[in-house]
């Protein structure tokens, strides 16, 4: 393949693509990125071939080496270091000590038994090979890692431990590759001078490069006090970063360590900004991609051989050298015995660090020929790692009993422990989890004329009574009477019509209302629907969300009765407990609120409620519109004269995705009140609904209002 664009259409959607079925696996994004290289090299389709690789797409994994390196220096925080610096620096010493040790000494002996190098090599050969692959050993993936920690909410002695030793952990492993890199450099290309001299000189270069990341981090601080914008910051970072990199290679330093210099250069000023490093993770996904993807074309297959029993004999011992050194380093410092026993687990994922660090090697032109070993070597042990690391990252974690409790939290009642997320979802949208709390408010006083109705559809026993206590409400704000209707099939015998509506009856009557009741045979429920609500004086109409059934015939039911009515059509989605006393209304433009001002007035004149007016400006709206916003929501306050009884709280903020903005701020509310523009199917299909995919995944009960055209 010859064009660079179309290569990174394919790398792309090829590496996306298959983390996605690698998830079905449980197997980590970054493992996706590897396999959907290795199906695209050499030993897959032959797509992405050597050339592209190594020269017309290399700066890609330059730049990705910097976010990488950048992004190590952000963990390096000196103040969080220090309060754990005495076990974790015993720990951090004694693992890497261990692992250089094992793995430079198992992989020296490997490669002389495996004879996987040239015949001609001799101890120089040798002895470069092994410290080169010591050094990369030594690193960690800091990203799988955190994953593990995030995902299972941990928290306690062995995480924290973890956590300061990836970080420390990282940044050893790219100083020791700075020195074994430089030694190797002296042995292969130098007959002169002792090895203390070719210490010296890597120590020198190490100095340079902090000195070097340092100046650049100094220095990106200074700019970004002086830009605004996000894409500004972005811009101006990157390219000081590059040019950092840049110019550690023309003086033949490590990029790496200066680009983690950088990092935590920053990271460690007083004024703290932490923007750049914000503005870089956008950025980092679609070239973590190609990295990793391109990465994964290197490893051939067929040119294994040997190759890949040293990298079985790498991932061994350098798992062998982390469990010990961590146990010896964690006695050392007098940690608890959980952090002795379990820490060594966690430090088995490696990913990105190493990976750079390998790429380092085949870009230098005097290590070339260890390269061809080294990069089959370290991709077998990265796979694997990244294979059973998070795995055993999980192990340690839990056997510690650092992992947080996945009970419930929104609705801890019995019944719930023991299930997962998805678990408690699902049951908490069932007729199992759906709960009506008695009213214990006041009975609402009964207006001495009463016209028209509020219809509520009866269909299930688990939400007829919320259905009811809504329609009431309702019912009360606009002068009419509730009224629920029952549709059944015309052949459907019915002996008592009362008891038939025994439950709803009773939660209207414990509101002080009386309830109208219908009975409707039909087939057809959204015709039956409709011609109640034409030959009723119907002021407004509430439909449950489906518990059982598909939600495709229910969307037909809503269209075809909000086509006919004339009124308010109020859709009710059921979760968990039903609670109204914090209510939170989303608006994309003040329009909006003619939408959903009669629910809203309704809800405001029963009742002990509170109710947010949540507005959501575009991002790149500017920020004096916030306030601005905040007035034109409270004169429409004032102007239709709106009070609770804890009040309203008008919030303007600015969103860059709606969905995510409304389900947070949805956590601290009991319900979520939406206007929905009634649409044809095709524009549904085209424009979408916000109502609808909150609804989806919003874990709160739901109130979607329709109201009728105005022309």
């Amino acid at each position: 393949m010859e064009h660079v664009t179309l290569a990174f259409a394919i790398l792309l959607a090829t590496g996306l693509a298959v983390s996605y079925l690698g998830k079905f696996l449980k197997l980590p994004s970054v493992t996706g990125y590897i396999l959907a290289g290795l199906l695209l090299g050499p030993s897959g389709f032959g797509l992405i071939s050597q050339d592209l690789v190594g020269h017309r797409l290399s700066h890609f994994t330059e730049i990705a080496l910097m976010l990488i390196a950048f992004g190590v220096g952000e963990h390096i925080e000196f103040k969080e270091v220090k309060k754990v610096a005495r076990s974790v620096g015993y720990i951090a010493l004694a693992e890497t000590t261990s692992t250089f040790l094992l793995v430079g000494t198992a992989c020296f002996f490997a490669t002389l038994y495996c004879q996987a190098g040239n015949p001609f090599w001799q101890f120089p050969q040798l002895f470069s090979l092994a410290i080169l692959l010591a050094a990369v050993a030594v690193a960690t993936a800091p990203a799988s890692t955190l994953h593990v920690v995030r995902e299972l909410e941990a928290r306690g002695p062995v995480t924290s431990s973890l956590i300061a030793v990836v970080a420390i952990n990282n940044s050893l492993a790219i100083m020791a590759f700075g020195v074994a890199m430089a030694a190797a450099g002296h042995l292969l290309t130098s007959t002169e001078g002792s090895f203390l001299s070719t210490a010296l000189m890597s120590c020198r270069e190490i100095i340079l490069a902090l000195l070097l990341g340092m100046f650049t981090g100094l220095v990106i601080d200074l700019v970004l006090h002086k830009l605004k914008q996000r894409g500004e910051m972005l811009s101006a970072g990157l390219a000081l970063l590059l040019l950092c990199g840049e110019s550690a290679r023309l003086l033949h330093l490590s990029p790496l360590l200066a680009g983690m210099a950088a990092g935590c250069s920053l990271i460690n000023r007083d004024k703290r900004d932490v923007r750049l490093f914000r503005a870089l993770h956008d950025f980092e996904p679609p070239i973590y991609i190609l990295f990793f993807a391109l990465a994964g074309s290197q490893l051939h297959i067929s040119a294994l051989g040997a190759s890949g029993l040293i990298g079985l004999c790498y991932f061994v011992v350098r798992l062998a050298g982390k469990i010990i050194g961590a146990r010896l380093g964690a006695k050392a410092a007098r940690s608890p015995m959980a952090v002795q026993q379990y820490l060594g687990f966690a430090l088995a994922p490696q990913a990105g660090v190493a990976i750079g660090l390998i790429f380092l090697i085949s870009a230098t032109e005097s290590l070339a020929e260890l390269a061809a070993i080294i990069t089959p070597v370290v991709l077998t042990g990265v796979v694997l790692s990244e294979l059973f690391g998070p795995l055993l990252a999980r192990y340690a974690l839990v056997k510690a009993g650092e992992v947080c409790s996945k009970e419930l939290t929104i609705n801890p009642m019995p019944g719930y422990e023991g299930l997962s997320a998805k678990e408690c979802t699902e049951k908490l949208r069932s007729t199992a989890g759906i709960t009506i709390l008695p009213w214990i408010w006041q009975k609402l006083p009964l207006p001495e004329k009463r016209e028209g109705v509020v219809m509520f559809g009866a269909a299930h026993h688990a939400t007829v009574t919320g259905l009811a206590r809504l329609a009431t409400i309702f019912a009360h704000h606009v002068g009419a009477e509730p009224m629920a209707v029952r549709v059944v099939s015309p052949d459907k015998k019915v002996l008592n019509e009362n008891a038939l509506f025994a439950r709803e009856d009773e939660e209207v009557r414990a509101m002080g209302y009386p309830l109208q009741k219908k009975l409707v045979r039909s087939d057809d429920v959204a015709q039956a629907l409709s011609l109640t609500v034409v030959k009723n004086p119907t002021k407004g109409m509430i439909i449950g969300y489906p518990i059982e059934g598909t939600i495709h015939g229910f969307q037909k039911v809503v269209e075809k009765v909000a086509e006919i009515a004339v009124c308010p059509v109020i859709v009710v989605r059921f979760f968990g407990v039903l609670h109204t006393e914090r209510i939170l209304v989303p608006l994309v433009s003040l329009d909006q609120l003619d939408e959903v001002s009669s629910v809203v007035k309704a809800l405001s004149k029963v009742g002990e409620h509170s109710i947010t007016l949540l507005h959501l400006l575009p991002y790149d709206q500017p920020s004096q519109d916030l306030e601005k916003k905040e007035k034109e929501l409270e004169a429409w306050l004032t102007m239709h004269k709106i009070k609770t009884q804890h009040g309203f709280k008008c919030k303007v903020v600015h969103s860059e995705s709606r969905l995510e903005t409304i389900h947070k701020e949805a956590e601290a509310h009991d319900l979520v009140v939406m206007g929905a523009p009634r649409r044809t199917s095709l524009q549904r299909m085209i424009f979408g609904s916000l109502a609808d995919a909150v609804c989806q995944n919003c874990q709160k009960p739901m109130l979607i209002v329709h109201i009728p055209p105005t022309d």
